[in-house]
């Protein structure tokens, strides 16, 4: 009994400086863990970088191939230490939470997850991944946690809940714009093919509904433009569209934000299944019910 106990003990305890940010502890185990993945970040980016990761095997010919650099041993085991280090970050995770699989499949859980499991897939695959660091930069989100910043955290679940609750708005708005992308780009095939003939720079209907993409968001590539008068009439009528679209998505989350507000809540994080943003005077987490 008295075992168990200490071991219940040991988890609680261990649980209260991995997850969170109230303690000494906790705040110290946070920035060392910003400070590991900023690190990890500086490595693998400085990895890639010529002449100091690595280098061409024969210098006069550019498409060589690639040999470790200067520092390219010494990068090659710093990454592996920091994959190391995450790998038992992890596992601690799963140990101190009593109910693992909850922590598993949420973000962070994920998150932390693929911070260093593609190191080991891609080093069964002969393949040397430095792209992936970039999801480590996500961890460097829990920086809110730290130094009193709790309520940046709380801003960011704000936006988090808000866009979840509005998603099925959301769904409908995506689905009308597909829909009118559809439309508007087979018509500028018709009206540019019937019109420009072989001049046209719209050689199928994927082409113009790919314009009509780059049309509506305002990003207007330029790649792909109509030529015949109809054709920019039309490209002026999507252009205004995309315009007056963007605030309607904006207006669903504003309405989900301005409830959210009414409420105050927290960076607790439950003990059992790691979930945040309960109510101030909540006793217990409203996700699985395990006392705070």
């Amino acid at each position: 009994m008295s075992n168990n106990f200490e071991h219940s003990a040991f988890r609680k305890k261990l649980h209260e400086v991995i997850f969170g940010a109230n303690t000494f502890g906790g705040v110290l185990f946070d920035v060392v863990l910003l400070i590991v993945i900023v690190l990890s970040i500086i490595v693998i980016s400085l990895e890639t970088v010529q002449g100091v990761g690595w280098e061409l095997a024969d210098p006069s010919d550019p498409y060589s191939d690639h040999v470790p650099g200067p520092y390219g041993n010494l990068f090659s085991i710093l990454k592996w230490v920091f994959t190391g280090l995450f790998t038992i970050e992890y596992l601690l995770r799963i140990y101190c939470v009593n109910r693992p699989t909850k922590y598993i499949f949420s973000f962070w859980g994920i998150v932390d997850l693929l911070a260093f499991l593609p190191d080991y897939i891609l080093l069964l695959a002969h393949y040397d991944p430095h792209g992936f660091a970039v999801i480590r930069s996500l961890r460097l989100i829990r920086a809110f946690r730290i130094f009193n910043l709790g309520w940046f955290q709380l801003e960011a679940d704000d936006l988090g809940h808000a866009i979840w609750r509005a998603r099925a708005k959301i769904i409908v708005f995506l689905a009308i714009v597909l829909i009118l992308v559809t439309v508007t780009g087979t018509i500028m095939y018709e009206i540019e093919n019937e019109l420009a003939g072989n001049k046209s720079q719209f050689k199928s209907i994927p082409d113009g509904i790919y314009w009509a993409i780059v049309t509506m968001t305002t990003v207007g590539f330029g790649d792909i433009v109509p030529t015949t008068v109809p054709g920019k009439f039309l490209s002026a009528f999507l252009i205004l569209v995309g315009y007056s679209l963007i605030i309607v998505p904006t207006g669903f989350v504003t309405a989900e934000v301005i409830e959210s507000r009414r409420r105050k809540i927290t960076v607790i994080s439950c003990p059992s299944c790691v979930s945040e943003g309960h109510d101030a005077d909540a006793k217990f987490c409203k996700y699985c019910g395990e006392a705070l």
